[in-house]
């Protein structure tokens, strides 16, 4: 297989364009560009929060050709005025809306890109679908199983273009790495591990509530989530870490590797199973979220783990990791097969014989940001030629691999904390889940965490039904509590969409 440069890649998204003719868009006629607002602009300079995501996802859509950023909306201001200050700076007009339903009031745009928090995902895309615009949500996809039901059923019905921000599905490597394995030159495949070896730090707490920014409209930052006291440090960004807004590193981070694993094993659906083992350890904070999670999705006949780890004693930027690795990687997957196995994530990987020794390389050239903006480009393409099927990350694709992060912690907020001999016990029969078990128990016990001290919770099997769209037997009923919520009024998504 022939590997993608950027520029062949944006030939072809405006071939597609010009092979299928070109829409007439909201904003006119068919030869006018395809203008976006970009909702959720994130936090200024704070940790973790890398300049806000709906910045970034700004600078990969100006590099498309043929868009217009139209329109900017975040509920706050301060960002707000931040975000459009880029805008004045090249000369060139932005409207700014602190309410995204004005966003929606506004015919002229054509799409909005979602970068807000998970709780906003849902209703976002669904109101954006139903007011005829198509629709480029962030990862995940969804905040609940529920939800991106949903979202999945207002695309169809309303004939929307939706892509999800899993970028690596726009990675030139894997396509070629995963012929290569298909191929079977290493025998067939066992087991595929998705990794996350991230050191974070905690998010500290508060003994009485914060006082949200004067500049932020809480009640539209909450939507459907409940309006609650601010009972941590900071609003922006560390919402990943509380249930009612987050869904934790297996939803920040998780669902990326997990995705590209069903990608490479051609699995189209939310798994059969899941279980999870893990928590929160050693931050003492306000976080929620687990910090450190193993979760295995029993697909058959290949199985895929996701291991999380975020808790490490070397927390500046600098500092030398101290959160191993697995097969010589911390981060992206790790596909094992009888006669060896693939380690990479979407700019680069190798093939391994079974002795370990390094047989092919996979590399391109194509750099992160690259292939970002191969990802908004395949989105634009198809906004143009509305074929859904030239998307590489649609609303199912989307839907079918959160749903593996919202059946993880769905299996650990039921789960009850067992000693390492009790997980063990439990697991034994499962030879590769026992193996990551036990290095990670190792790892947190290098980094000052005793899971004989401080137990791990472990979670039940949950047994999920595609076609019903539920849980059954065993832990249904607690199962199906956790896979939707009763939101916030107005902030309701709809039954019917």
């Amino acid at each position: 297989m022939k590997y993608m440069t950027r520029r062949d890649f944006l030939k072809s998204s405006t071939a597609a364009t010009l092979a299928f003719g070109a829409p007439r868009l909201a904003s006119g006629s068919p030869s006018d560009e395809v203008r976006i607002a970009v909702v959720g602009l994130g936090g200024i300079n704070i940790p973790g929060g890398v300049g806000g995501r709906g910045r970034q996802l700004i600078k990969s859509f100006l590099k498309v050709p043929g868009v217009k950023v139209a329109a900017l909306c975040d509920v706050d201001r301060t960002i707000l005025e931040d975000s459009a200050k880029l805008f004045k700076d090249r000369g060139e007009s932005v409207a700014t809306h602190v309410d995204f339903r004005r966003v929606l009031d506004d015919k002229s745009i054509d799409a909005v890109v979602l970068a807000t928090p998970n709780h906003w995902h849902a209703l976002g895309t669904i109101w954006a679908c139903q007011a005829g615009k198509d629709v480029y949500v962030e990862k995940p996809f969804s905040y609940n199983i529920w939800e991106g039901q949903q979202m999945v059923a207002a695309a169809r019905k309303y004939k929307r273009i939706v892509q999800v921000g899993t970028q690596r599905r726009s990675s030139t490597v894997l396509p070629v790495a995963f012929e290569y394995l298909r191929s079977g030159q290493l025998g067939p495949v066992r087991f595929a591990h998705a990794l996350v070896f991230r050191a974070r730090v905690g998010i500290g707490e508060a003994s009485t509530p914060t006082p949200v920014p004067e500049t932020v409209d809480y009640d539209l930052w909450c939507g459907p989530a409940p309006k609650t006291p601010l009972m941590r440090k900071q609003l922006h960004y560390e919402w990943h870490w509380v249930w009612p807004t987050g869904n934790g590193e297996m939803g920040n981070n998780g669902v990326h590797m997990t995705d590209i694993c069903r990608w490479g094993l051609g699995l189209n659906q939310p798994p059969p199973r899941a279980m999870s083992i893990g928590g929160r350890f050693a931050f003492n904070d306000a976080g929620e979220t687990p910090n450190t999670q193993i979760a295995i999705f029993d697909y058959q006949p290949v199985p895929i783990i996701c291991e999380i780890r975020n808790v490490s004693k070397n927390t500046e930027p600098k500092a030398p990791s101290t959160l191993g690795k697995f097969r010589g990687s911390a981060s992206g997957i790790v596909i094992v097969c009888e006669g060896g196995h693939f380690a990479g994530d979407y700019t680069s990987g190798a093939a391994f014989d079974k002795e370990g020794k390094k047989i092919k390389d996979f590399q391109d050239g194509n750099k992160t940001g690259a292939i970002e903006v191969f990802h908004t480009a395949n989105f634009i393409a198809a906004v143009r030629s509305r074929k859904v099927d030239s998307l590489v990350a649609e609303a199912a694709v989307g839907h079918a691999s959160a749903a593996c992060c919202h059946m993880a912690n769905i299996s650990h907020r039921i789960g009850k904390q067992a000693s390492p001999d009790e997980i063990r016990e439990r697991i034994r029969s499962n030879g590769e889940l026992l193996d990551a078990f036990e290095r990670c128990r190792e790892n947190l016990r290098e980094n000052g965490v005793d899971l004989g001290a401080t137990p791990a919770v472990l979670g039940p099997w949950i047994t999920f039904n595609a076609g019903q769209g539920c849980f059954v037997r065993e832990f249904a009923e607690e199962a199906n509590q956790l896979s939707r919520r009763k939101d916030r009024v107005p902030f309701v998504v709809p039954e019917v969409v």
